[in-house]
């Protein structure tokens, strides 16, 4: 597999966990703390029952191991084609860091090669001049702290200016769009496309002590049944949200998943998608709004149904589509 465990977090926490096993036997409490550190929050559930019931061979009970000199961490060929390729990514270019040359590798894909179904065809100019010098300014206050005088055009073409002081950048998948997310008078949000002008502006250096009110994070509680690689499934498409995961049994886990308050409706829609094998235990308020979509969801069917010869089921009875499965709500 081109993303084996191997190549990646896995293989560096393990390398870690054996260097420390080198020097002294190592303590349950210790390999946790490795795992927390250079993995996943869910990457316990693997890493530790492997090492620790000796499935890897690679540490014994006792916490030390048979291997006599730390592991090294060389580049194969397959992680230099993967870097080869990201350096053909246009949004490579946005940050000043660049990728180190490497004419002996072949990309192990180009950007041609991939076509993304479902994405808007408007995304940002990532190959602009002005966009890259507007990102790396934006970029360069976040990691300074420092304010920023913005000129931007608003959605319906006005010119509007503020004093900013911004925190992140945000990248959406679907619309292929980057946005600033700061502070002025109030919490700010700016797709960077629409910055005609940005420069740095004097001002104290932001010292994190009186942060303006930002966007509320949430905590959405999933319990999930592990067919069809659910949890695999799961476990990546939310790779970018920070969550844990507990082993409920051999097939059920709890999974918890923090987001932002704005990306509510996002998170519900991507829910819905695994359909039954996926239940929301928690908040109320989210099961709350996962019911009414699937009211709304299943009123929208009904409709069609009625104008369909072929629509429901051979009792008469109405689907739902299989996306907005009904286990997805606790009854």
């Amino acid at each position: 597999m081109i993303f084996s465990e191997l190549y990646g977090a896995y293989y560096n926490a393990v390398a870690r966990i054996l260097k420390a096993a080198c020097g002294h036997p190592l303590s349950r409490a210790e390999l946790r703390k490795i795992v927390t550190r250079e993995a996943f929050g869910e990457s316990l559930l693997n890493i530790e029952p492997a090492l620790l019931e000796e499935k890897w061979q690679l540490l014994r009970a006792d916490g030390t191991t048979p291997i006599r000199n730390a592991p090294t961490l060389p580049m194969t060929m397959l992680q230099r084609r993967w870097l080869k390729a990201l350096s053909l990514d246009p949004r490579i270019r946005l940050f000043p860091e660049a990728l180190p040359e490497d004419p002996e590798a072949e990309p192990l894909f180009r950007p041609g090669d991939i076509d993304v179904f479902d994405r808007y065809a408007d995304g940002d100019p990532y190959e602009d001049e002005t966009y890259i010098r507007h990102f790396r300014t934006v970029l360069r206050a976040i990691r300074e702290q420092r304010p920023l005088q913005v000129e931007m055009i608003s959605a319906r073409g006005r010119i509007s200016r503020l004093i900013m002081t911004p925190e992140r950048l945000e990248y959406s998948e679907k619309d292929d769009k980057f946005r600033v997310c700061g502070r002025g008078f109030k919490p700010v949000f700016v797709n960077l496309a629409r910055i005609t002008q940005c420069e740095p502006c004097e001002g104290q250096i932001h010292d994190g002590k009186a942060e303006a009110e930002g966007p509320k994070k949430r905590v959405v509680e999933l319990e999930l049944v592990d067919e069809r690689n659910a949890l695999e499934r799961v476990l990546m498409h939310f790779a970018h949200f920070e969550k844990e995961a507990e082993r409920l049994d051999a097939r059920r886990y709890r999974i918890r998943i923090t987001y932002q308050e704005d990306d509510e409706t996002e998170m519900l829609i991507r829910i819905l998608g695994f359909g039954p094998v996926v239940c929301v235990r928690s908040p109320d308020a989210f099961v709350g709004l996962m019911r009414e979509r699937l009211r709304r969801q299943r009123g929208l069917f009904g409709e069609s149904r009625k104008t369909s010869p072929e629509g429901g089921g051979q009792d008469g009875s109405e689907r739902l589509p299989v996306s907005a499965g009904e286990g997805l709500t606790a009854p």
